[in-house]
């Protein structure tokens, strides 16, 4: 089996003095994203009510926003490659921006739906090429750190920002969370031009090019990894509700420390995540994969005492940060001069796996198992992820160059 870490990605370096405040600006952008992405899940009863719409049917408009970012991504980066880097970012993040407003100007479900695809569509795209700004900011053996310090702003809002903007918005109306997400991209991008340097894009690059980093293996079996490993979290997550009242005995008023506890452990993730990568990407998925079955196996079994309920979703998030991070510099090294492109797959492949983990749970819910089984249906689903992801760094995948050096 090789291993590599984040030093062996070939990038250029890009000198600037403000270091921190530019991966700061660059997170911002991510704590946008994450908060629209997640205030929808929480403004659903209202959100229905305004478009005069049923709440399933509602629920709808959160695929949307998934089927934008998996489109988004690899069509995005594939097409911008040669752009500017920070020209690229400041352009995603006001599209993220256009997204929201489009939402909160709405009227009817399918105006809302299609501004929530138009609002996904740079998420993957604005991670991929923030991810490679802030690991050419930083010395090679930092640059785990680096892209970790801006998946840290999609954390901070799980614990921050959906808070806030639910609440802003069940208090002035649905609209206004999505207003308040136009007002943080507009501040991002002002962050953006002022702390982060002009970095060039790939001149070389061609739609074509990108995209042959979909034929290497090495990339392929890390996003299918991803899209399978990752979506045992999502099977667990999508039904924590039901889990904390009908399973663990709670009322509804306990459902938000749960979401707390899951972000608490996000953020804490992002951080460790970091220093795991700067040891080793691959060892560090593959740890996350089989702790998150761990984890989940023994939610099946202690989801009925709330306290131990309360400290295993604080780890589910922890994990999940320590693998959806890794996963992402594994696929930046995999996909060799496509770095970008890699990175922003990372994101179309983990809203694949909330949609594969929310549709397997409610199969095994359907079928009269419980609450319960959706996170033992999980625990499997991280039991593939982590077969799949060894598969792939078996040296038959790996690159002639590569293999030649292991020898």
């Amino acid at each position: 089996m090789t291993t590599t870490s984040t030093t062996s990605t070939p990038l250029d370096a890009v000198r600037t003095k403000h270091v921190g405040l530019a991966i700061t600006a660059l997170a911002l952008g991510g704590f946008a994203i994450g908060t629209t992405e997640f205030v929808t899940m929480g403004l659903l009863p209202e959100i229905a009510t305004g478009i005069h719409s049923s709440i399933p049917r509602t629920g709808h408009i959160i695929s949307a926003y998934a089927l934008g970012v998996v489109v988004g991504a690899p069509v995005i980066v594939s097409l911008g490659a040669r752009l500017p880097r920070r020209a690229l970012a400041i352009g995603l993040v006001l599209a993220l921006g256009i997204g929201n407003a489009a939402t909160a100007l709405a009227h009817g479900y399918t105006q809302v739906m299609v501004a929530r695809f138009v609002a996904g569509l740079p998420h993957g795209a604005y991670f991929g090429v923030a991810s490679l700004i802030a690991a050419s900011l930083v010395p090679p053996e930092r640059r785990g750190r680096a892209v970790s310090g801006v998946m840290l702003g999609l954390s901070v809002a799980t614990v921050i920002g959906v808070p806030a903007s639910t609440w802003l918005g069940q208090d002035l109306g649905w609209r206004s969370a999505y207003w308040a997400v136009l007002g943080i991209a507009v501040l991002t991008a002002v962050s953006l031009l002022v702390f982060v340097p002009r970095t060039a894009g790939h001149p070389d690059a061609t739609v074509r090019g990108e995209l042959q980093a979909l034929r290497r293996p090495q990339v392929l079996f890390a996003l299918a990894a991803g899209m399978v490993g990752f979506g045992g979290i999502f099977a667990m997550y999508s039904y924590v509700a039901p889990l904390v009242t009908d399973v663990g005995g709670m009322s509804r008023s306990a459902i938000p420390s749960f979401l707390l506890a899951y972000g608490i452990g996000s953020v804490l993730g992002a951080w460790l995540a970091g220093r795991l990568a700067d040891w080793n990407v691959e060892r560090s998925v593959l740890a996350g994969f089989l702790a998150t079955i761990v984890v989940l196996v023994l939610i099946v079994l202690l989801a009925g005492t709330p306290i131990a309920l309360w400290v295993l979703v604080g780890v589910v998030g922890l994990l999940g940060s320590v693998v959806a991070i890794n996963l992402q510099l594994r696929l930046m090294h995999a996909a060799g001069d496509a770095q970008m492109l890699g990175a922003a797959l990372n994101h179309s492949a983990l809203n694949v796996a909330n949609g594969l983990g929310a549709w397997l749970g409610s199969v095994v819910i359907e079928a009269g198992h419980g609450y319960r089984a959706p996170s033992l249906v999980g625990a499997g689903l991280a039991g593939l992820g982590f077969i799949v992801f060894g598969v792939g760094l078996l040296p038959k995948f790996q690159p002639e160059g590569s293999r030649r050096a292991d020898r």
